[in-house]
């Protein structure tokens, strides 16, 4: 049984959180709680195994709230947001930033004809993230374990960074691009698997973070050093061979459409020796056999290290797998990256 806290404000979303969530005979909730102080004392009284939590309350939001149960009491949280835009976006990637584990949007009136949708996405959410074993250690002072020695800088030039991330990965996408400065000389293409509707409020998130331009990938666009692009929802993200954006809508790979390893695949074709991959925090194994493509066309590949990961799965997997040359913490991905390619910069 997954034992859950529902943080929300509203008594009418309040209640149909609840019935959503107890209409599932796994999922138990204990306790509801109508700001975010009483969200905290609940958590560290309870120990519930999740907890979802609203990002506008009264006393105390969301964002300071999971800030709060991250110190007291370490808990699996799922932002529950009502919109995908604006403020309600800020809050939930800075609690997330703070610890919170996923975002997804708050179920529709039952009469609607999304709420079906709305109602199994967040059951599928609850349980997956029920199960992470929550140990926030990338921000204590433990040491790293052991990992491959570090990449030298490569004879030919490195024209492409891929990158792919899932769980955690808003928090660990900000660390590792605010250590790029402005002046990195190529372009960046990630896979962020994300509830759908809040990828462009997570390129706008990281745009007002960092130093390099962020944005949501357009088909066809010509690739421009200094800038990101992240996958729209429900596209496999891509490059042709004259460095121009390709967004397919060929089926899900491994259950995700964008899909790490087609990231990878189309990447490698492209570019071979010339990219290097990056794959980091997220649960499951996406991005393997793009993984393994990429190293048959001569690419490098960078991990994120298990200490730093919240969920050590993605990267886990690449490592088993032979395909990572070199595992790092998240803190020093960046600084990597400008090392090998160009300059260099590191944030406190």
């Amino acid at each position: 049984m997954i034992r859950v806290v529902v943080a929300e404000d509203s008594l009418t979303v309040r209640t149909l959180l609840v019935g959503v969530l107890q209409s599932d005979p796994e999922i138990q909730v204990i306790g509801e709680a109508k700001d975010g102080l009483e969200v905290v004392e609940m958590t560290v009284r309870l120990k519930p195994d999740l907890v979802t939590m609203d990002v506008h309350m009264p006393l105390q939001d969301g964002f300071e709230a999971t800030k709060e149960i991250m110190v007291l009491a370490p808990t699996p949280i799922v932002i529950v947001s009502s919109s995908a835009s604006g403020r309600d976006v800020e809050l939930s990637l800075n609690a997330m930033r703070a610890g919170a584990l996923a975002v997804v949007r708050k179920p529709e009136s039952p009469d609607s004809e999304l709420f079906n949708g709305h109602r199994e996405r967040l059951l599928a959410m609850v349980k997956a993230m029920a199960q992470v074993k929550l140990v926030r250690r990338w921000r204590s002072l433990a040491p790293t374990p052991a990992r491959p020695g570090r990449l030298a800088p490569q004879a030919g030039a490195i024209e492409l960074v891929a990158v792919a991330t899932s769980t955690g990965g808003p928090a660990a996408l900000h660390r590792v691009l605010a250590d790029l400065d402005g002046s990195f000389p190529v372009p960046v293409l990630v896979v962020q698997h994300m509830a759908a509707g809040f990828i462009g409020g997570l390129a706008t998130w990281l745009d007002s973070n960092c130093d390099l331009r962020v944005k949501v990938a357009e088909q066809q666009e010509v690739l421009s050093p200094r800038t990101v692009y992240l996958a729209p929802d429900e596209r496999h993200l891509g490059v042709s061979r004259d460095g121009r954006i390709h967004l397919g809508s060929e089926p899900a790979i491994g259950g995700f459409r964008p899909s790490a390893t087609y990231l990878f695949q189309s990447a490698a074709r492209a570019y071979g020796s010339r990219m290097l991959a990056v794959i980091m925090t997220g649960m499951g194994a996406d991005g393997v056999d793009g993984l393994r493509s990429a190293k048959e066309a001569g690419a490098k590949v960078l991990g994120q290290d298990e200490a730093s990961s919240v969920v050590y799965g993605m990267a886990r997997a690449a490592m088993d797998a032979g395909v990572v040359d070199t595992q790092l913490p998240v803190t020093e991905i960046g600084w990597h990256l400008m090392n090998l390619i160009g300059g260099g910069k590191r944030c406190p």
